[in-house]
């Protein structure tokens, strides 16, 4: 359905995206995850139809067709990060103006007011909204069409919490009818709750792709718990490196790297060692590290490759 060959996008001397190659499938839901400057809205934005490659191709549809095309961006329907409207229009004269734009039937309009939540103030002028509000009838807007391909940049960065329930909803609904989503974000919630798929960008490239649970485990797995000991052995430090080897000794602090499967049984082998707990922490495996890891090369792939 979206098919990124060998993309490469070029703002002057700045790569902003460097030989992007993946598939995205009919009835797929993607998320593009990544830091703030990795090239996701420019991936996406190609994909719209809206930014020319500077080498390779993105073809989008069945069969694929250049993005650029036309009767490519009619499969598609696109929502940027930023949502603007005229606000002297109310919501429905929004909404009305854009399914006249894209064809849809008449009954759309409601249809989709209602999804958006707006409680009653879609003959409200847009001025009155919040910036909630307005994200949801950007989401109102992005969904008219009913288009086999929905485009959606940071989609849960302004929503509001009932935005959010809609928007859970939508995609979903979505994915149960075939349709093909792909989204952008730098939240790992976000990408969790929806994705089929995570491709993770990191300075232009892809860092590696993931399902929800193979990136769930490489987290878990740079996870730590910190333990603070009345006294800390060498006895006590050999004990807990029986099971895990990486175990180290920082400060008064005795850290032991790894899974929370792996943090009851450091625990007893400090408590058999004679080793008093007076503190213990724990911190999950974080995200940005694991982006520089991936960059640098240290971790692979999750599924053998980067398609």
């Amino acid at each position: 359905m979206i098919a990124y060959r060998a993309f490469t996008k070029r703002f002057g001397r700045q790569v902003a995206v460097d030989a992007l190659t993946i598939d995205v499938r009919a009835g797929e839901t993607v998320a593009l995850l990544g830091p703030n400057g990795s090239g996701k809205t420019t991936s996406l934005k190609t994909a719209a139809g809206l930014i020319h490659p500077s080498a390779g191709e993105v073809l989008v549809g069945e069969p694929g067709l250049p993005a650029s095309k036309p009767s490519a961006r009619q499969a598609c329907s696109f929502l940027p990060q930023k949502v603007l409207f005229p606000e002297a229009l109310s919501g429905r004269e929004v909404v009305e103006f854009y399914r006249a734009i894209r064809g849809a039937s008449g009954e759309r309009t409601d249809e989709v007011l209602r999804f958006a939540s707006l409680n009653g103030a879609g003959d409200r002028p847009v001025r009155t909204y919040s910036g909630g509000m307005v994200q949801r009838l950007g989401l109102a807007v992005a969904v008219l069409p009913d288009s086999p391909i929905l485009l959606l940049d940071e989609p849960t960065a302004a929503l509001d919490p009932a935005g959010l329930v809609a928007f859970y909803d939508l995609v979903e609904r979505r994915r149960g009818a075939g349709r093909t989503t792909l989204f952008t974000s730098h939240q790992l919630g976000d990408a969790e709750r929806l994705a089929d798929r995570i491709a993770v960008l990191v300075d232009g490239r892809l860092a590696g792709t993931f399902t929800e649970r193979e990136l769930a485990t490489r987290l878990a797995d740079r996870g730590s718990m910190r333990v603070r000991l009345e006294r800390l052995t060498a006895t006590m430090l050999a004990a807990v490196r029986e099971v895990c080897p990486h175990a180290t000794v920082e400060g008064a602090d005795l850290v032991v790297p790894g899974t929370a499967a792996v943090r009851p049984r450091a625990l007893e082998k400090i408590q058999a060692a004679g080793g008093i707990v007076t503190g213990l922490t724990t911190e999950e495996g974080r995200l940005d590290r694991l982006f520089l890891e991936l960059v640098a090369g240290e971790g692979g792939d999750a599924d053998g490759g980067r398609a």
